[in-house]
C-alpha cells in the first residue's frame, strides 16, 4: 500500500512507484531477497542505479533490507499489497495515482507481451493454460460490484504463495495474472426501453 511510515496515504510515495526500473525491481523482489547487484544481473541495469531506486523505495516504504546478508545486504518487499488508489482524495493525488497505476500497467503489458512472443517455445501444458482473455458484456454496477469480488476470491486462493515461499508446490512457475475491469469510457448505462402503451 502507498503509504508513508506513519500509515498515512501519501501521493507522494505513490509517484515514487511510477518509475519502470522501481516497479521492475518490486517483481523481482516478489519471487525472492535480492542484493543491488542480483538486481542488477537480471535488470541489464547498472549496480548504481538499480541501488539508487531502492534506496528511493525503501524511503517509501515499499521494500527494506532483509537481514545480514554479510558486506552487501539482500532488499525484501515490506509488504506483498499495494493499493494504488486514494479514494476520496485531492487533485495531486489523483494524478499520483494514475501515474502510478499506469506505470504498473505498462510494465504488465510488456510482462504479457513478452509471454506471447516465448509462448510457442512453452511446453505444452503451459501453452494450453495461458492465454489473454478478454471478454465484452454488460452489466449492472451491483452485478460489476459481484463480479469483482467473485475474481477476486478466485485470485486470493493462491495470494499465500507470495509471502510464504514454503506455500509454492514442487513444479510451480511465477505467473502474471492481471485483472482489468473498467466501464467503457464516455459509455453511459444502456436506455431504458420504452414503456408499452
Amino acid at each position: 500500500m502507498a503509504e508513508n511510515r506513519e500509515g498515512r496515504r501519501d501521493p507522494k510515495a505513490l509517484r515514487a512507484l511510477a518509475h519502470p526500473v522501481r516497479i521492475a525491481l518490486m517483481d523481482l523482489l516478489a519471487e525472492r531477497d535480492r542484493t543491488a547487484t542480483q538486481c542488477s544481473v537480471v535488470l541489464g541495469e547498472s549496480v548504481a542505479n538499480c541501488s539508487y531506486h531502492l534506496r528511493t523505495l525503501a524511503r517509501h516504504g515499499y521494500v527494506e533490507q532483509a537481514g545480514d546478508g554479510g558486506r552487501e545486504k539482500p532488499w525484501r518487499l515490506a509488504s506483498f499489497h499495494q493499493t494504488l488508489v486514494i479514494d476520496g482524495a485531492d487533485d495531486e493525488s489523483d494524478l499520483a495515482s494514475e501515474a502510478a497505476t499506469e506505470a504498473f500497467l505498462e510494465h504488465d503489458f510488456d510482462i504479457l507481451r513478452q509471454g506471447i512472443r516465448t509462448r510457442a517455445r512453452e511446453p505444452e501444458g503451459w501453452r494450453e493454460a495461458t492465454g489473454v482473455v478478454s471478454a465484452t458484456t454488460f452489466v449492472t454496477l451491483e452485478e460489476m460490484r459481484e463480479l469483482r469480488r467473485d475474481l477476486m476470491r478466485v485470485l486470493e486462493r493462491f495470494t499465500d504463495r507470495l509471502e510464504n515461499r514454503d506455500a509454492r508446490p514442487d513444479g510451480a512457475s511465477q505467473v502474471r495474472l492481471v485483472l482489468g475491469m473498467t466501464r467503457r469510457p464516455g459509455v453511459g448505462p444502456e436506455p431504458s426501453p420504452p414503456s408499452g402503451g
